[in-house]
């Protein structure tokens, strides 16, 4: 199987089922991966009840308590790379991230020839609905500044909608990706970006959370604006594993 969409989930019990259910039904096979980090509410019992239907492409792992988004995606990674899927996604529980949209993603590093391929709320305007005016200027700003500091041409760089070739998730060194939150995005992407890995941007329309209770907090967002400094200066200092060129066999 090549295709691996990867859920971190806290406290999602209104939404875990019918995202994995419409992303099941998409109109090529993907599996998921539910990262669970201790939900109180129930969620991954919900999880493992539709792993009795679907025991070849629903998989989970439970982790005790809330140890960090990056965290989450740093476990699912490892375990995609490790049962070989060549195609690694990162999607919202909540469908801020429409469904649909994996096709997009798919596309562009399939077909298209990019290794990273980002859902982008921002490469063809301002793509946000349901989100107050503040948090929209906010967003859109904090990835300008990120894009001044780190000199990369990504519009979106907290975009959590992506899609990672294998290849690069066994390049960048994982163990070395070390923020938790918003900043683990930039993180990786800067980080995909300085290994020589084509990013691309993917234009979606990302829409707010109708049920459930966002995990967006002020000290989430400051990680991310003091972290892309700390980031900056470490790269001075780092020496980055390269991507390799793949051999065409004719």
């Amino acid at each position: 199987m090549e295709r691996l969409v990867i859920i971190p989930t806290y406290n999602e019990k209104e939404n875990i089922e019918n995202i994995i259910n419409v992303v099941f039904d998409l109109p090529i096979e993907f599996h998921v991966l539910v990262i669970d980090d201790g939900s109180p509410d129930g969620t991954a019992d919900i999880v493992k009840r539709m792993m009795n239907q679907h025991s070849d492409r629903l998989f989970i792992i439970e982790r005790e308590g809330k140890q960090g988004l990056g965290t989450a995606y740093i476990t699912g990674f490892k375990w995609a790379i490790e049962h070989q899927y060549e195609y690694i996604f990162e999607m919202d529980a909540d469908f801020s991230h429409n469904p649909q949209d994996l096709l997009k993603l798919y596309d562009a590093c399939a077909n298209e020839g990019a290794d990273v391929s980002i859902g982008s709320r921002y490469i063809t305007g301002v793509n946000v609905v349901n989100w107050p005016m503040g948090r929209v200027m906010m967003s859109y700003y904090a990835s300008m500044y990120v894009r001044l500091v780190l000199g990369i041409k990504v519009r979106d760089t907290t975009a959590g909608f992506v899609c990672y070739r294998r290849q690069v998730l066994e390049t960048i060194e994982l163990d070395k990706i070390h923020f938790k939150g918003y900043a683990f995005q930039i993180e990786m992407k800067f980080t995909s970006i300085k290994c020589g890995f084509k990013v691309t941007e993917v234009p979606i329309i990302f829409i707010n959370r109708v049920l459930g209770t966002s995990k967006m907090s002020g000290g989430i967002f400051s990680e991310a604006l003091l972290g892309v400094i700390r980031l900056k200066i470490s790269s001075w200092f780092r020496k980055y594993p390269q991507k390799k060129e793949e051999v065409q066999i004719s």
